[in-house]
């Protein structure tokens, strides 16, 4: 009986090897992770030394020079009087340096110490601090009673409590400053901060237009006008007044954190006039390998193989793989400036349709590394602090011939309704026909995307806004 038998053939894949993976991973990290690489690699491989990031020579420093069992002398102290003084003395009660560290509050914090100045029984004043407790850092109450129940239930309190007191202990915690926190959704939010303004028509008519909230997002004054049975003036001053209140009351007490960007390359003028781009050291620091040490552990005849010989090779490749990235991003920055003098000469409104291959050809890379480069990459520029794919763009026809980009579409759209009357807005058909009499022509829908991108309200929202009494409460 005749058996077939397969022939083992050959087959060709592309395989990145571990310095190439870890050069590819470097290069498309965002500055701030890449400084965390290179605090990690300083941290755990000897062999690697920062000469000028901010933070861990400083701390390196800091760590060499402290001493457990010594104290450096006092001002006004002489030597003698510093040696016979105790190394360590005593702390008084409220000086511990975490003391005097300054410390911000939580807004459980801020809202429990309220609850304390209440005359509430031990069972109620625990029922709130966990209400409390459980609102997210911009004051809603995201938390179902039932999950509040099983935090009582694993606490084995002596006796569940049952929704009424839940409820009870929700208005309690809805009661304190600031105004609105406790809510959960956005139209409780806004109606705990009208209760807590002073009692007047206004006031009044502003909880009812509350019913209808998506009227009032769209400022609707004439359906709302009808649905309220007010005119509408009352009902332009009812939308001014909750257009003041705070959808998100837990940031005034503790704002969350501003996420700084720091831009990884410089761009400056030189004497002779030229734009230049310089790395920004303090985004990418330098690391270099310690040959002393490395040269110490040769001649201590370390074995191939080996935990320091496998440490010194990941330092080179490191610092080789870092030395790459840096001199990539540098060159597409170039590149970039090359293409892209008029932005720098004049300002966003002189951009210029550029393509991801235009860059590669000329630094000479593959279209896929110019696009990890200018991802999470940012460029500090006399026209503020740019991200670098923000400098690409697909080309728009002009109909004198010429070529604009998008974003210079988008910058003079904005300068078009700075520019505009305040009782006379223009609509996007105005600004469509006003692009179009400049020799830019594009559709409506364009347009109308270009204005949400710069966030401009519409025309007619804008023109209700700015005819909105100012009233004042209180």
């Amino acid at each position: 009986m005749l058996q077939l038998t397969a022939l083992p053939h050959q087959v060709h894949k592309l395989a990145m090897s571990p310095r190439q993976q870890q050069a590819v991973k470097l290069l498309q990290m965002s500055s701030l992770d890449f400084q965390q690489v290179l605090q990690n690699a300083v941290a755990n491989n000897p062999f690697i030394e920062c000469t000028d990031i901010d933070g861990i020579a400083s701390a390196n420093d800091a760590a060499d020079g402290m001493d457990d069992d010594t104290t450096a002398p006092c001002d006004g102290m002489d030597e003698a009087s510093w040696l016979d003084a105790p190394k360590h003395a005593p702390v008084a009660n409220g000086d511990a340096l975490e003391d005097r560290c300054a410390h911000s509050p939580t807004l459980a914090d801020h809202l429990m110490a309220q609850l304390d100045l209440l005359r509430l029984s031990e069972r109620e004043r625990e029922l709130a601090r966990l209400v409390a407790a459980s609102l997210e850092d911009d004051g809603y109450l995201r938390t179902s009673f039932d999950e509040l129940a099983m935090a009582t239930l694993l606490a084995d309190w002596p006796g569940q409590p049952d929704e009424d007191e839940w409820r009870i202990a929700l208005c309690r915690v809805q009661s304190l400053e600031p105004a609105g926190v406790g809510a959960r959704d956005l139209a409780e939010c806004l109606r705990l901060q009208v209760r807590a303004m002073a009692p007047g028509p206004q006031q009044a008519l502003s909880m009812r237009a509350l019913d209808h909230l998506g009227r009032v997002a769209a400022s609707d004054v004439q359906t709302l006008s009808a649905l309220l049975d007010a005119s509408g003036a009352d009902v332009r001053g009812a939308l001014a007044c909750i257009r003041r209140l705070d959808p998100h009351p837990g940031w005034s007490v503790n704002p969350p954190p501003v996420q700084y960007v720091v831009p990884d390359m410089r761009v400056v003028r030189n004497r002779s006039g030229e734009w230049t781009v310089q790395p920004n050291h303090r985004a990418v620091p330098r690391l270099r390998v310690n040959h002393d040490y490395v040269d110490a552990a040769r001649r201590a005849g370390i074995d191939a193989g080996s935990a320091l010989d496998g440490q010194i090779r990941e330092a080179t490749w490191t610092v080789r793989n870092i030395e790459q990235r840096i001199s990539t991003i540098l060159s597409v920055a170039q590149a970039i400036v090359r293409h892209q003098q008029g932005f720098f000469e004049h300002g966003p409104l002189a951009l210029r349709p550029l393509a991801l291959a235009q860059i590669a050809e000329d630094v000479g890379v593959h279209e896929s590394t110019v696009c990890r480069v200018t991802n999470n990459k940012f460029m500090e520029t006399p026209h503020g602090v740019m991200e670098l794919k923000k400098f690409f763009s697909r080309a728009m026809r002009l109909s004198g011939g010429g070529e604009c980009s998008p974003a210079a579409i988008r910058e003079l759209i904005g300068a078009m309704v700075a520019a505009e009357p305040s009782d006379a807005p223009v609509t996007d058909a105005d600004l469509t026909r006003q692009l179009e009499r400049q020799g830019v022509k594009v559709a409506r829908r364009t347009v109308t995307k270009y204005r949400q991108d710069l966030r401009i309200e519409p025309a007619e929202r804008r023109k209700a806004r700015n005819s909105m009494p100012v009233w004042r409460f209180g």
